[in-house]
């Protein structure tokens, strides 16, 4: 049963485990996000390096969907996905992008954008070889983003696959590898009482110089 509108008004929590200041932040935003992301897993999160991505398409248009941070460095942040899916169409036509990660229940959340490109080849193909094999097969058997006629042709097409690899290591797909997007700017937020929640956006400056303000919430 759906939520009635003035009760979902009156869904809020006031935030109020912990504040944020400047001096407790990492001069390197991928230092302190490293710091949060291992707070988050520390802490039993499922999946605390779930993000969501956003791009938009050739018309301009939004989208958005939650995939899952495989590696972050001074590079970036990298996940893996399939080239020939809607999201890959949409970094052809726009390497602009954003990801957020909500970790609710440490009332935190960061915030990057920046342009994405495709890692390197070897990179792909170095992770796509310790994945599991049921997702390694998933790869080859999936036709990402385009429509289906049910459950049963994707189970059809993924059994195909496991009988045509039966024994043999499974390759990484042509179509298949990983994005990392090089930051720009990343925000950290961290919940307070009143909805006066603090907020850290650094962005560069240069260089590989960084650049830190507080913002109003």
């Amino acid at each position: 049963m759906a939520l009635p509108p003035q009760d979902l008004a009156a869904l809020r929590q006031d935030y109020s485990q912990r504040g944020l200041d400047l001096p407790e932040l990492d001069s390197d935003p991928i230092h302190q996000f490293q710091h949060w992301l291992k707070e988050a897993h520390d802490s039993g999160l499922i999946e605390p390096n779930a993000m969501t991505l956003a791009t938009v398409d050739a018309s301009g248009g939004p989208w958005t969907r939650t995939v899952l941070l495989k590696a972050c460095d001074s590079r970036g942040f990298s996940f893996f996905t399939n080239y020939d899916g809607a999201k890959a169409a949409h970094i052809a036509a726009d390497s602009r992008a954003a990801l957020t990660f909500w970790w609710g229940a440490l009332e935190r959340q960061v915030n990057v954008t920046g342009r994405l490109s495709k890692v390197a080849r070897e990179e792909s193909e170095a992770y796509f070889a310790v994945r599991p094999l049921a997702s390694q097969l998933g790869a080859w058997a999936s036709p990402q983003s385009t429509p289906i006629e049910g459950r049963a042709q994707l189970e059809r097409l993924f059994e195909e696959c496991r009988q045509r690899f039966a024994g043999a290591e499974v390759p990484c797909p042509a179509h298949w590898g990983g994005y990392r997007l090089d930051p720009e700017t990343i925000e950290f937020w961290q919940g307070r009482r009143s909805r006066l929640h603090d907020r850290f956006r650094f962005t560069r400056s240069g260089g590989e110089g960084w650049g830190v303000q507080r913002l109003a919430p």
